[in-house]
């Protein structure tokens, strides 16, 4: 018997397992992944990272996604203790060991009494108390079903995956170890430089290769700005790309002292750092056409890929409109949603919001409410975002950032505007935490 079913086991719905079964609830956890794969993940294991090994910035003075980390840290989160317990060198980046994140990860969900890990496919809203977090690649027969229940047709975009190079392969002789601006321990990021031609070749063969070809149900979706495939940001303009992923500031080329034309920046993706994924090139690029054009970045002219890019298609609801303020769907509040199924983008905020369903359900299953947290703070900003504070008809996915905070009582000086809305989240999440622990059962 189980208090609570929960459906999908990537970073939301193994956060939300974790909340609950550390509350004392029996969870039901249903991942259909070791029976029916899916089009991006390439393991069983639950929680697998696709697209990044990064889980962005670490710094909560400068960055909201840094401060979300901070935020569910001092709430006990399973997936920042497994991020932190297997952190590789990224500079101000908390990224990780792909691999053993997850491993982690699985083991701790496997192990916890309270959790009940079943390898199955669901096809139907439970009727139940439960939680959705089948993320952004919901099963046909779910995806089907949820929309019976809401009437609403689902969204989509694209989310794309960057190509992952071995270490050995790299010319040494060409790139050098630099994070920008000389942040981190110096050897964080492996750079390639370009002059202006080879830029330009690059960026001409990037325009020119062969494409991935869309099915005809997926014409007219739009990317995710946030992931956007790398020659769709070239398509943007010649030098769109000198401006995004592939910008030279702070950046020394050993060789000559000078800040190159372009660069290209690997990131290291293993503990081991024998693997190394190509930061910002997500592609759409057919498989064939990204060893050609990718080998054409001077020092990977000789480049072995352990993973090549991809393409995957990416479901939302439309939750300003069919979700309460707890995450609970309106038509059907036994049942509630979390992680990128509910338009949130990017791999914390999926677990920030699998932790509050988590934490909202078990609220409620001990017979007690609880308040959502401030929309001061990291945490209660991004959840007012999916909840309410976007137009349901144009709601697109997003990272947690300042924009969604309150401005503060006083107009400060622009520099010091994140580090005071840091300040007062803070506070406000310590308050939070202090009146919800203090309210009876």
């Amino acid at each position: 018997m189980h208090d609570i079913h929960i459906i999908g086991g990537g970073l939301a719905g193994s956060e939300s397992a974790w909340q609950l079964a550390e509350a004392g609830f029996k969870v039901r956890l249903s991942e259909m992944r070791g029976v029916e794969g899916t089009a991006a993940h390439q393991s069983d294991n639950l929680a697998e990272l696709v697209c990044s090994n990064s889980f962005r910035s670490d710094d909560p003075e400068k960055n909201a996604v840094g401060l979300l980390h901070a935020e569910m840290r001092s709430l006990g989160s399973l997936i920042l203790r497994e991020g932190d317990a297997h952190r590789v060198p990224a500079g101000s980046a908390l990224a990780m060991d792909r691999d053993g994140f997850a491993e982690g990860v699985t083991a701790a969900i496997v192990a916890h009494p309270n959790i009940e890990l079943v390898r199955e496919r669901v096809d139907a809203l439970p009727d139940g108390p439960a939680i959705i977090a089948t993320g952004p690649l919901t099963a046909t027969g779910l995806a089907q079903s949820i929309i019976a229940e809401t009437g609403q047709d689902q969204l989509a975009f694209f989310d794309a995956i960057a190509p992952i190079v071995h270490r050995d392969s790299i010319d040494m002789d060409i790139c050098w170890f630099q994070s920008r601006w000389n942040k981190g321990d110096g050897h964080d990021y492996i750079n390639c430089p370009m002059n202006k031609d080879e830029y330009l070749a690059f960026h001409a063969a990037l325009m020119a290769g062969e494409k991935t070809e869309f099915k005809q149900w997926e014409t007219n979706t739009p990317y995710f700005e946030g992931c956007m495939p790398v020659e769709v940001m070239g398509s943007r303009g010649v030098d769109t790309l000198r401006f995004g992923p592939m910008k030279p500031v702070g950046l020394d080329d050993p060789r000559t002292g000078r800040w190159p034309y372009a660069v290209v920046q690997l990131r290291q993706d293993n503990a081991l750092g024998t693997l190394w994924n190509i930061v910002g090139f997500q592609t759409k690029l057919k498989h064939a056409e990204q060893l050609r054009i990718f080998r054409m970045i001077p020092g990977l002219q000789n480049a072995e890929f352990a993973r090549l890019g991809g393409l995957h298609r990416n479901t939302f609801i439309r939750s300003p409109l069919l979700l309460d303020g707890t995450l609970r769907l309106k038509s059907r509040p036994n049942i509630r949603f979390a992680g990128q199924i509910t338009g949130c983008e990017g791999y914390v905020e999926s677990a920030s919001i699998g932790m509050l369903a988590g934490r909202f359900a078990a609220a409620e299953l001990a017979g007690r409410s609880m308040v959502p947290p401030p929309p001061t703070t990291a945490l209660g900003a991004l959840l007012g975002h999916i909840t309410g504070g976007a137009e349901a008809e144009v709601y697109q996915p997003m990272n947690v950032n300042f924009g969604l905070f309150p401005p503060l009582a006083d107009a400060p000086r622009k520099a010091d505007r994140k580090a005071l809305m840091s300040a007062r989240a803070r506070v406000d999440l310590a308050a939070w935490r202090e009146a919800v622990a203090s309210v009876p059962a």
